[in-house]
């Protein structure tokens, strides 16, 4: 145990600095999502296109930040706020609510499997902790918008920007990048397309957060 703990510890270590410099190639989930499509009898897709910082638009930015985590900038990985929000609704509640930050989010979405359990939400505390020491808050950002889910076999900004709307990520508007963002939480239920109404009232609430919010300093 007590090796197999040595080796995990260095082990996260070294991939937490190397994904300072290197892309994550790919996830866990979307090798889950790729195997789920094919028990489905569809062709297998893994729809991605990496886009450095500087080539996403800035609305993609703040609208991520606007939906998700609007303290993103200032907290260190953890807002305790918002996690004691999501556990008094939980309570009371048979439908989950999240109060993970972008950094968890990223976290989890490049070191971990999908799914809900305490350890793993332990694990997914260990390697926000340690991406918030070796990265900067714009590399988190890059590459959450570059590894979450955005659709059936679509990941990262750029895809789901030419899916939905035809163009690069980096020519995104306001109100396109509220679209994209308002799917996060469901984005194989909800279309950033063709919105429900409740959709239609998170992407308002989304673009009157990203207007006061102004613009973000990385």
């Amino acid at each position: 145990m007590k090796l197999a703990f040595i080796v995990f510890v260095i082990g996260s270590i070294f991939f937490v600095v190397l994904y300072r410099f290197v892309n994550p190639p790919i996830t866990l989930l979307m090798i889950q999502r790729g195997f789920e499509r094919k028990a489905a009898g569809k062709e297998w897709k893994i729809d991605k296109q990496w886009k450095d910082f500087d080539e996403i638009a800035d609305p993609m930015k703040r609208a991520a930040v606007a939906a998700e985590d609007q303290s993103f900038l200032e907290n260190h990985g953890f807002d305790f706020r918002a996690i004691e929000r999501a556990i008094k609704k939980n309570a009371n509640s048979k439908k989950l609510i999240g109060g993970s930050t972008i950094s968890q989010q990223t976290a989890k979405n490049v070191f971990l499997w999908p799914g809900r359990s305490i350890i793993r939400k332990g694990f997914e505390a260990w390697f926000t902790m340690l991406m918030e020491i070796v990265w900067s808050k714009k590399r988190i950002m890059e590459v959450y918008l570059n590894v979450i889910e955005m659709g059936d076999g679509i990941y990262g900004v750029e895809a789901a920007s030419q899916a939905y709307f035809h163009k690069s990520a980096s020519q995104l508007t306001n109100q396109e990048a509220a679209a994209i963002a308002v799917i996060f939480p469901s984005p194989l239920k909800w279309s950033a397309t063709n919105p429900t109404r409740y959709l239609k009232h998170r992407q308002y609430l989304i673009m009157k957060n990203m207007r006061r919010l102004g613009p973000l300093e990385f």
